[in-house]
């Protein structure tokens, strides 16, 4: 593992020291990948919509026509999110000092907007459909819902491999199940509408599969808006790191504690660190400490530590009252007061 690391000579006002994990070489392997899967997926899908909304079209399906509308939000999605990969490969410059990590939350979230949309209008359509009969080939419905439901496993199955690591990956694999558990509910409603005659399954299937649509985004609103409002990553435990840090000897009390999510994969925390006076001059060893655990323990990418000596004047932010804030993790916070 490679890191890189800034040190400050000791002072009066503490000891400060920020270390950033170099994690362009997996991201760059992650997100070209996973472009090249995109890309594979992205000409599938298309192929896919094409065939299945004139199969639509033809036998008067608006099941069909909405699953079509569904894959093709999911084509867009897909294409935004091979574009989100290829921007997050530029290097960090003076402008964007934590590099392009948030363009893959920001398509995951177009994503997300533009699956809502596709709902509603499916639920709109489906409305009208139930108050307003249409006749409904159900042979055609059928074939091309059995044909989704493979092709949209196929590219689940292609997608997986890079799920695990990026959000937008994990949504456009999420898109793909969903889809093919729409072509589930298609099949079915071509089996009653061939069986019993009648087409009402059929805009009922549409409003089931735009439920489906809004569910399946939801985990993608709330990760996205998560991390834009910059929340503690999933999995760190506020109060752990807090035992972690205090578990070091010399250490007397951690606060203005900050964990956040930078961009898939990339997490970051900051925090001030107070010591005993007594250990002053082993200030340098307890901050590595600090940086090494919190690393460890919970993977964080980027760390900025301050250490601050118990007795000493208290840095310009606690002066000022942004630790004493909503801003400051810490039940000691009261002795900066």
């Amino acid at each position: 593992m490679h890191w890189g690391s800034e040190v400050a000579p000791p002072s009066t006002g503490g000891l400060h020291l920020e270390r950033r994990r170099k994690v362009s070489h997996d991201h760059s392997h992650v997100a070209a990948s996973g472009k090249k899967r995109l890309a594979v997926a992205v000409v599938l899908t298309l192929v896919f919509v094409i065939g299945e909304f004139l199969a639509g079209w033809r036998s008067h399906s608006l099941a069909l026509i909405s699953d079509a509308g569904h894959n093709f939000a999911d084509a867009i999605a897909l294409i935004l999110s091979w574009y989100a990969l290829s921007v997050t490969l530029r290097a960090h410059d003076s402008s964007k000092t934590f590099g392009y990590h948030r363009a893959g939350t920001l398509a995951a979230l177009a994503n997300a907007l533009s699956l809502a949309v596709i709902a509603l209008i499916i639920v709109w359509e489906a409305i009208h459909r139930i108050l307003v009969p249409e006749r409904v080939s159900a042979g055609p419905m059928v074939v091309v819902a059995l044909v989704a439901i493979v092709v949209n496993l196929v590219i689940s199955f292609w997608l997986h491999g890079g799920a695990k690591h990026d959000l937008n990956m994990r949504s456009a694999y999420l898109h793909m199940m969903g889809d093919a558990l729409a072509g589930v509910g298609v099949v079915i409603a071509g089996a009653i509408v061939w069986l019993t005659g009648t087409s009402i399954a059929d805009p009922i299937v549409s409003l089931i599969i735009g439920g489906l649509i809004l569910y399946s985004s939801r985990g993608i609103w709330v990760e996205a808006v998560a991390t834009l409002m910059e929340a503690t990553p999933p999995g760190v435990d506020v109060s752990r790191v807090q035992q972690t840090v205090r578990s070091i000897q010399g250490v007397k009390d951690i606060h203005c504690l900050h964990t956040w999510v930078v961009g898939s994969g990339v997490t970051a925390c900051s925090c001030h660190v107070t010591i005993e006076p007594e250990y002053e001059v082993s200030s340098q060893e307890i901050l590595r400490q600090v940086v090494d655990k919190l690393e460890d323990r919970f993977d964080f990418a980027h760390t900025t530590i301050q250490i601050e000596v118990d007795g000493f004047a208290p840095s310009v932010a606690c002066e000022k009252g942004v630790c004493r804030g909503s801003a400051c993790l810490s039940s000691a916070a009261h002795e900066h007061a």
